[in-house]
C-alpha cells in the first residue's frame, strides 16, 4: 500500500497536521480525509468523522469552525469524571490568568445545537479490573484516600502500581477486554439519526480515541498500515502543544512517565493480533460486545464509498 502513495510520509503529515488552524484544539483532523490521502484510494468518506485532544477551551472562533465550517453535529466525549473535573479546575483558573482569552473561556463549555455524548470508555468493569491488580494494601490505602478526598493521590497509586506496568498497548487490550458495552454505547452513537459529521476525543485524542478509531476502520476494511499511519500522526500534533509541559505534567500527576504522552508504535497490530488470538477476530469481538453485523453494515454504508 505505501509503495502507491506518491507522497512520502512526513510531507503528508505535514499537510494532514495543517489541515486548519485551530487557536485551542490540538490534534485534530479528518480520519477520511487523512486515510484517502495517504492510501490514494477512498476507503471513507471524508468530513463525517474528526478526532482531537479535548476540545474545553476552545474560542469562539474554534467553536464557529466546528459548528459551521467542518458541520459538527455531535461531540462523543470518552474522559472520565476525575478528567472532567480537572478540565473544570484548569478552565476555571485559566478564567482569571493574564493573557488567556477570557470571553472564550466564558463561553458554556458544550457549543449550543450539538449534541453531546460522554461516554466513560474506562467503565465500570475496567476500573474493578485495574483494582483488583492492586495489593491488599495498596487497594485499603486507595479506599482511605478516596473516602477522604484525595482523588488524584488514590488515583496515582493505580497508576504508578497498575497502568505503568501493563503499559500503553496492554491498557489498550484491557479496554477491549473490560469496555465493550462502552465500546458498543460509542459505536452506535454514530449510527443515530443526524448523528453524523461527529467528533470523537478523550484528553489527548491518542488512546482512547485510537481504540474507537482502529475498530471503526477496521470494520471498513482499512489496511493495517494505514490505521497505524493515522494513528502516529498523533505524536506528531502533541509534540507541537504550546502546553505540552503541563499536558506532561498531568501525566505524572497520576503516576505515569513523559512515554506514556506519545502514541506507541504497536498498538494497531497488537489490537490486530489481540482480536484474532483472543476473540477468533473482529466480528466475533464486536458480535460479543452487541455491535451485530447488522449495525456493521449500517456503519459501512454510512461512511464507506
Amino acid at each position: 500500500m505505501k509503495s502507491d502513495v506518491s507522497q512520502d510520509t512526513s510531507s503528508m503529515s505535514s499537510s494532514l497536521s495543517n489541515e486548519t488552524t485551530f487557536d485551542s484544539i490540538l490534534n485534530f483532523r479528518d480520519i477520511g480525509r487523512t486515510i484517502n490521502e495517504y492510501s490514494g484510494q477512498r476507503l471513507i468518506r471524508d468530513g463525517l468523522l474528526y478526532r482531537s485532544a479535548r476540545p474545553d477551551d476552545a474560542t469562539p472562533r474554534d467553536r464557529m469552525m466546528l459548528k459551521d465550517v467542518y458541520g459538527i453535529k455531535t461531540v462523543v466525549d470518552l474522559r472520565t469524571k476525575t478528567e472532567h473535573m480537572n478540565a473544570a479546575k484548569k478552565r476555571q483558573a485559566d478564567f482569571y490568568t493574564f493573557g488567556k482569552s477570557n470571553f472564550a473561556l466564558a463561553e458554556p463549555l458544550h457549543i449550543p445545537g450539538l449534541r453531546y455524548h460522554e461516554i466513560k470508555l474506562t467503565g465500570r468493569r475496567f476500573e474493578l479490573f485495574l483494582l483488583s491488580q492492586l495489593s491488599f494494601w495498596s487497594f485499603i490505602k486507595l479506599l482511605f484516600l478516596f473516602i477522604f478526598g484525595f482523588r488524584m493521590r488514590a488515583i496515582r497509586i493505580l497508576g504508578s502500581e497498575v497502568m505503568l506496568p501493563r503499559g500503553l498497548v496492554g491498557l489498550a487490550l484491557d479496554t477491549l477486554d473490560k469496555s465493550g458495552p462502552e465500546i458498543a454505547q460509542t459505536l452506535n452513537s454514530f449510527l443515530e439519526p443526524g448523528a453524523l459529521p461527529a467528533l470523537i476525543h478523550c484528553t489527548q485524542g491518542k488512546d482512547r480515541t485510537g481504540i474507537i478509531v482502529i475498530l471503526v476502520l477496521l470494520i471498513l476494511g482499512v489496511p493495517q498500515d494505514v490505521i497505524d499511519f493515522d494513528y502516529q500522526l498523533t505524536d506528531e500534533a502533541l509534540f507541537a502543544d504550546p502546553e505540552k509541559d503541563s499536558r506532561l505534567a498531568e501525566i505524572r500527576e497520576i503516576g505515569l512517565t513523559d512515554d506514556w504522552g506519545e502514541t506507541s508504535k504497536i498498538l494497531v497490530a497488537c489490537t490486530i493480533q489481540h482480536l484474532d488470538s483472543c476473540y477468533g477476530g473482529l466480528d466475533v469481538y464486536l458480535d460479543g460486545i452487541g455491535f451485530h453485523s447488522g449495525k456493521r453494515e449500517q456503519l459501512k454504508e454510512i461512511l464507506s464509498y
